[in-house]
């Protein structure tokens, strides 16, 4: 069984752990989970991950206290529950199917779609996870980001997924629904170390519907769409969209296509933060998805690091970040090789 130190990088670790064990079959133990957050353990979307996970291939499952239990016997043991600061997942073979699954809080619909994600080489039918919670929410991708950024980049590359997306959920009640849908598929290894020049930008705007008589969906993209005019980037798409959500809120997603490979940029809107604030917090980053030679900014490289594991390939990125780091110290812990090369002004990942 692999040992997992849960306590940096956040509920990332564990989603990637957890992913991890599905694709190699290992079985994980993850200690001290979100140990260096102020609010230890499992919170809502954590658990929702762990069950959804367990689901999909039928993983015996426990915190770690099996002394009353025998595990062997499919007993789950004392259980995995908010608050469980150990999750020990024993994966049998990922299946496909339909699934459902209700974080129940505005937790990240995104980040749970990520857990399956990289399961396509290796699910034997179509599968479908459901998702109700937040669609856009703070510290995790909105889904114009997932659906028009990330997805795109990996169905390049011949992985094949898609989001559709039901109602939208705000911070901070969430209610938003949106459907992962995975297809058994053998993508091909990334090549992502010289992206090429800048060719176009395309942005999304959304807000929702009771911010519509302020323009903000509008401002959003018109100030977004003005910031990559004086960077020289021409913006041939834009599309602003408002929605009906139980939460006030917007967001603007910034899609830089290169010769090869999309990056992307976001940000979220805030009470009392001008929508034009909003599109120059999103573009604040924008050198790190235009620089020579960098395919995706630092948090998309995170992202895609369980990806890059599996399928092979190199990805170029500005840095490596902690979360990153946690994510190479994880793959190695499984046994994957990824070499992260300095040039200076950038960080070259490849995976053989």
């Amino acid at each position: 069984m692999i040992e997992v130190d849960g306590s940096a990088g956040g509920g990332q670790v564990l989603r990637s752990a957890l992913t991890l064990s599905m694709l190699t079959g290992e079985s994980v133990a993850v200690a001290d989970v979100r140990g260096d957050r102020p609010e230890p353990g499992l919170k809502a979307q954590h658990l929702t991950a762990v069950e959804t996970a367990a689901a999909v291939c039928d993983a015996d499952l426990n915190d770690g206290d099996v002394s009353d239990a025998d595990v062997s016997d499919g007993d789950s043991g004392s259980g995995v529950e908010l608050g469980s600061e150990t999750v020990v997942f024993e994966p049998g073979a990922p299946t496909g199917g339909s699934y459902r699954a209700d974080i129940g809080t505005a937790g990240s619909v995104a980040l749970l779609f990520d857990t399956l994600l990289p399961l396509a080489p290796v699910i034997d039918e179509p599968l479908a996870l459901t998702a109700t919670g937040g669609t856009d929410v703070k510290w995790s991708p909105p889904l114009d980001y997932y659906r028009s950024v990330k997805l795109p980049l990996l169905r390049s590359f011949g992985l094949a997924a898609a989001v559709d997306v039901e109602r939208r959920g705000f911070y901070p009640r969430g209610g938003g629904e949106a459907t992962l849908r995975l297809w058994p598929s053998e993508p091909r290894t990334l090549d992502l170390a010289e992206p090429g020049p800048v060719t176009r930008a395309r942005v999304y705007s959304t807000a929702t519907a009771d911010l519509a008589d302020a323009d903000v969906a509008e401002r959003q993209a018109t100030a977004a769409v003005s910031g990559l005019d004086e960077a020289g980037i021409e913006t041939t798409e834009r599309r602003t969209t408002y929605v009906e959500s139980a939460s006030a809120g917007s967001v603007v997603v910034v899609r830089v296509d290169r010769e090869r490979g999309v990056a992307g940029l976001d940000a979220y809107g805030e009470r009392g933060k001008p929508a034009e604030d909003v599109a120059a917090t999103a573009l604040a980053d924008l050198e790190s998805v235009t620089a020579p030679g960098i395919a995706v900014n630092a948090h998309l490289a995170d992202q895609l690091a369980v990806v890059l594991a599996t399928v092979g390939g190199t990805v170029a990125v500005p840095r490596v970040t902690d979360h990153l780091e946690s994510s190479l110290d994880l793959l190695a812990a499984f046994g994957f090789d990824v070499s992260a090369d300095d040039r200076g002004d950038r960080v070259v990942l490849t995976v053989p």
